[in-house]
């Protein structure tokens, strides 16, 4: 199982993925899950990859030669000459269905489902910067304002913190703190999500990025987030008032009359024999 997580804003992009594969308790490994696609000055593209790793791996290999047939009048489209991200994720939707077309049947022989899923995320020179959620049959969707973020693989655990506080309008660095709260909340929770990390932060229009970086357990800032997140959640529980069924005892009280709601009991009647 594997965690990834891609966020679009306008201020840029977020991209942060674990690191760990696992095909049962005691076949545990590391592969990362992030690659870069860059042309200076030109494009800036970022993978990220979940579900079964042999699949992603040729995927990813596949997208930097694929060429998706345009018809006889237009030459083969590729990630490196396409002039929309969009059109990077239609070469990316065709290598994903290429795969299949090459190792699905062996695949199903084994019993084994094609699962992959993916984020892409990038910007080309003379468009804005866009986010894709590719699914295992090569089709996709795309981030919006409303939608702000993708997650691939175990996504459960990570996403209070991100509806919460995600917005179009959230600073950069606020986004990146998001992100690998959602993390660590994952790996509190889930033990086939492991480090190290990969975290890329991508300034639009940039076309380049510094900021990426491996973080470990020895990382000084995850560290921090870890021990400093735990805290506050529960400083935060503890500052809640317990549950009072004596409404007169308080302004939230919890047992209230309601017309429309009861609860459901059954009351044995004084004279019924219970076998």
């Amino acid at each position: 199982m594997t965690y990834c997580i891609g966020i679009r804003i306008n201020a840029g992009m977020v991209f942060l993925s674990d690191s760990r594969t696992n095909a049962g308790i005691d076949q545990i490994s590391t592969f990362r899950k992030m690659l870069v696609y860059e042309k200076p000055d030109d494009r800036f593209m970022v993978l990220l990859s979940a579900g079964n790793l042999s699949i992603s791996q040729s995927v990813r290999e596949l997208l930097q030669v694929e060429k998706f047939d345009q018809g006889p009048d237009k030459p083969p489209l590729t990630i490196w000459n396409a002039r929309s991200m969009f059109d990077v994720a239609r070469v990316l939707g065709a290598t994903v269905r290429r795969v299949y077309e090459q190792d699905g049947p062996a695949l199903r022989a084994a019993g084994i489902d094609f699962n992959a899923s993916m984020i892409l995320g990038g910007q080309i020179a003379g468009e804005a910067m866009r986010m894709f959620l590719v699914y295992s049959a090569g089709n996709f969707i795309e981030a919006t304002r409303e939608t702000c973020f993708f997650q691939v693989g175990e996504s459960k655990y990570g996403k209070p913190i991100l509806d919460r506080v995600l917005m179009p309008a959230t600073p950069l660095d606020e986004a990146a703190k998001c992100a690998l709260v959602s993390m660590d909340s994952t790996l509190k929770s889930n033990l086939s999500v492991g480090l190290p990390l990969d975290l890329l932060v991508y300034r639009e229009g940039s076309f380049r990025s510094d900021q990426i970086v491996c973080i470990d357990e020895q990382n000084p800032y995850f560290q921090m987030i870890h021990s400093t997140w735990g805290e506050r959640l529960r400083e935060v529980f503890e500052g809640i008032e317990d549950p009072q069924w004596d409404g007169a005892a308080t302004a939230h009280p919890l047992l209230t009359p309601s017309t429309r709601y009861e609860p459901a009991r059954k009351i044995a009647h004084p004279d019924e024999r219970i076998v």
